[in-house]
């Protein structure tokens, strides 16, 4: 795989080069709320702008559906990559038709273009070959180098992360560098004890990393919605809390194998509805009330997680403890990641909503080991699957 130092021995003064970035930050109309994504691309972009290159810059936003969208346009991110970098970026209002041929062909040495939303275009998430190739070949006409700086999309046969880049000289970012290293850092030989932490909704999103992890982890412990499904398992009534029954059964088997090294909240934060004001008491886990859901994990889980990560060598965080967007609910993962900060040991955010928790709550970032910016992305690499953006850098 070439980086980016096989690109500047090359020589980019004055060359067209292409950066597919994850661009794809959370709006809260047209203001962008996290901008963590922006930011882990500038040393790319900032690097190719004084080395001199022409750099077009191209992102997805959202999930429009092959047509524009004004709630997905990347008008907002352009102006805060500006502020970012301290210097213009010029945007396309389209991604391959007269806006974006006339904002490339106007760019100078150093100057950086962004594209409209790459998903504005069907043939980016095509499910047909053809169309996608076609599509990336429009998008090669703008460039004479490819770089990937988009980990958060590497999971994706998309034209602008897989064809594109066979298309042209292809390099990877160092940002998708520095994720490759940690996810080996991670699968291949990591330090013991290695602990996982896991959250969010759903134990079918998380069931193929857990198959993957599991004979590899000391401990494994399970907060957020998808706690419930292997409390229900235990035996335990979960009241209106998230559950997949269909799931209960695997759970079941999970807990088998696990040999106790799997360990579940012994207190939850139970609110009557899920909304910010919402009457809430912390239960044990065992006795949720029948009208209740689950929303967080309670003071007592904290703890546990938080001695079961003493002494860890390796952690890997993802998924949020408990509806942290409502502060209500926002303690038991404040809590947990703060425990995670204390480790004497290689730690790693997954990327997602857990990078976006560590910065609603406004936690020191720089007090771990790593936060990655692809949530998805990096599940696949611990899965073990192929990811299609880093095969075709490694064509």
């Amino acid at each position: 795989m070439k980086t980016l130092d096989d690109l500047y021995a090359a020589g980019v003064r004055g060359r067209r080069v292409i950066v597919r970035a994850d661009l794809n930050v959370p709006l809260d109309g047209g203001r962008i709320t996290d901008d963590g994504r922006i930011r882990a691309v500038l040393p790319t972009l900032t690097a190719l702008r004084d080395a001199g290159a022409r750099t077009t810059v191209c992102s997805h936003l959202g999930r429009p559906k092959g047509a524009p969208d004004p709630k997905y346009s990347l008008t907002p991110v352009a102006r805060r990559l500006a502020e970012l970098l301290g210097s213009p970026v010029s945007f396309a209002t389209d991604t391959v038709a007269e806006s974006a041929h006339a904002v490339v062909d106007g760019l100078g040495d150093g100057g950086v273009a962004l594209l409209e939303n790459l998903r504005f275009n069907a043939g980016e998430t095509s499910k047909d070959d053809a169309e996608r190739l076609a599509f990336a070949r429009q998008l090669a006409a703008f460039g004479e180098a490819y770089v990937d700086d988009a980990f958060g999309a590497v999971h994706r046969r998309h034209a602008s992360v897989y064809e594109l880049a066979r298309l042209l000289p292809r390099y990877a970012g160092g940002l998708v560098l520095r994720e490759v290293e940690v996810l080996q850092r991670l699968t291949a030989d990591p330090d013991s004890p290695y602990v996982v932490v896991l959250g969010g909704s759903k134990v079918s999103d998380k069931l193929a990393v857990i198959e993957a992890l599991l004979p590899k982890v000391d401990r494994l412990l399970i907060g957020g919605g998808m706690c419930f499904t292997f409390l229900q398992a235990q035996g335990h009534e979960v009241g209106r809390s998230l559950l997949e029954a269909d799931m209960v059964d695997t759970c079941r088997g999970l807990l088998d194998r696990a040999a106790g090294r799997i360990v579940l909240p012994p207190d939850v934060v139970a609110a009557e509805k899920v909304e910010a004001g919402a009457r809430s008491d912390t239960v044990p886990s065992d006795a949720i009330p029948a009208d209740r859901a689950g929303v967080d994990v309670g003071p007592q889980t904290v703890a546990a997680f938080a001695d079961a990560l003493t002494g860890a060598r390796t952690v890997f965080w993802n998924g949020p403890m408990g509806v942290f967007e409502i502060p209500d609910f926002a303690a038991g993962t404040r809590g947990v990641a703060e425990a995670i900060t204390k480790v004497d040991g290689f730690t790693v955010v997954g990327g997602g909503d857990s990078a976006a928790a560590v910065r609603t709550l406004g936690l020191d970032e720089s007090a771990f080991g790593h936060i990655s910016t692809g949530g998805g992305a990096s599940l696949e690499y611990l899965e073990g699957k192929a990811l299609p953006g880093l095969q075709a850098l490694e064509a």
